[in-house]
C-alpha cells in the first residue's frame, strides 16, 4: 500500500501538469464563453434554452494528461523498480481521487452558476443542458463517473503507445475508424437508423453520466491493466 501511495505521489510530482493544466484550459475556455455569451447577448438570441460544450475541454483534457502520464512515468517507475501492478494502482488511485475531487469541485462550480443565473447573463457552463440534476451528493458522481472513465480512457491510450508504440496508434485509429464504419454500414443496409436514433434519445441523463460511464470506466480499467502487464518501458 506504502508503495502505491508513493506511486500516486509521484504522478502528483508537477501538480501544474496533471493539475493545472486541464483547469487552466477549461478556464480559458469559460473566459471565451463568458465574453460571447455576454457581448451576443445569446440569453436573449436562444431563449434561455442555449447551452455550451465548452466543459468538454475539461474532460478532453483530463484524457491527454493521463496518457501523457502513462508514457512518460511508466518508464520511470521500472526504473526504480516499481512493479506494473503497483504503478497500475497508484495512477488508478491518482484517477479516482482526481475524478472525486474535480466532480466536488464541478458541483461548487454548478451551484455558484445556478446562484447567480449562469453569472448574471444566462451561461450554462458548468452544467450545461440536462447535466444539472438537483441533488449535490449525486451531480458530483454525475461529474466524476465520466472524468473517471476520461482518466482511464488516457491510461489505455498511453498504454497502447508504450507497447507498441507509433504504429499501434495508428492501428487503434484505424481499427476504431473501420468499426465505425462497418457500424454505419450494418445500420445503413438495415434501415434501422431510426431505431438507433430512438435509443438514442430514450436515455436518460443518468443513463449518459453514470451508467456508460461506469461501465467504460470499468472495461478501459481493464484494457489498460492488461496491455500495461506486458508493455516494454
Amino acid at each position: 500500500m506504502n508503495r502505491t501511495l508513493a506511486t500516486a505521489r509521484m504522478h502528483l510530482v508537477h501538480p501544474l501538469v496533471i493539475l493545472g493544466i486541464p483547469w487552466l484550459v477549461v478556464g480559458i475556455s469559460f473566459a471565451i464563453n463568458l465574453a460571447v455569451w455576454a457581448l451576443g447577448d445569446l440569453e436573449s438570441v436562444s431563449g434561455g434554452e442555449g447551452f455550451t460544450g465548452g466543459l468538454a475541454s475539461l474532460y478532453i483534457t483530463v484524457l491527454v494528461v493521463f496518457a501523457q502520464g502513462v508514457t512518460q512515468m511508466f518508464p520511470f517507475a521500472m526504473g526504480v523498480s516499481i512493479s506494473r501492478r503497483t504503478f497500475y494502482l497508484g495512477t488508478a488511485l491518482v484517477a479516482a481521487g482526481q475524478a472525486l475531487g474535480y466532480g466536488v469541485l464541478l458541483t461548487v462550480l454548478q451551484s455558484i452558476e445556478s446562484a447567480t443565473a449562469g453569472w448574471g447573463i444566462g451561461l450554462p457552463f458548468w452544467a450545461p443542458g440536462p447535466i444539472e440534476v438537483g441533488n449535490p451528493a449525486l451531480q458530483v458522481v454525475v461529474y466524476a463517473l465520466p472524468m473517471l472513465a476520461c482518466a482511464f480512457l488516457g491510461m489505455a491510450i498511453g498504454v497502447v503507445l508504450k507497447r507498441w508504440g507509433a504504429s499501434g496508434m495508428w492501428m487503434l485509429a484505424i481499427g476504431t475508424l473501420v468499426l465505425l464504419g462497418i457500424f454505419a454500414i450494418v445500420v445503413t443496409g438495415l434501415g434501422t437508423w431510426p431505431a438507433v436514433g430512438s435509443w438514442l434519445v430514450d436515455r436518460t441523463v443518468y443513463e449518459y453520466t453514470l451508467v456508460l460511464p461506469a461501465l467504460a470506466a470499468v472495461a478501459l480499467a481493464g484494457l489498460s491493466w492488461t496491455g500495461l502487464r506486458r508493455a516494454v518501458p
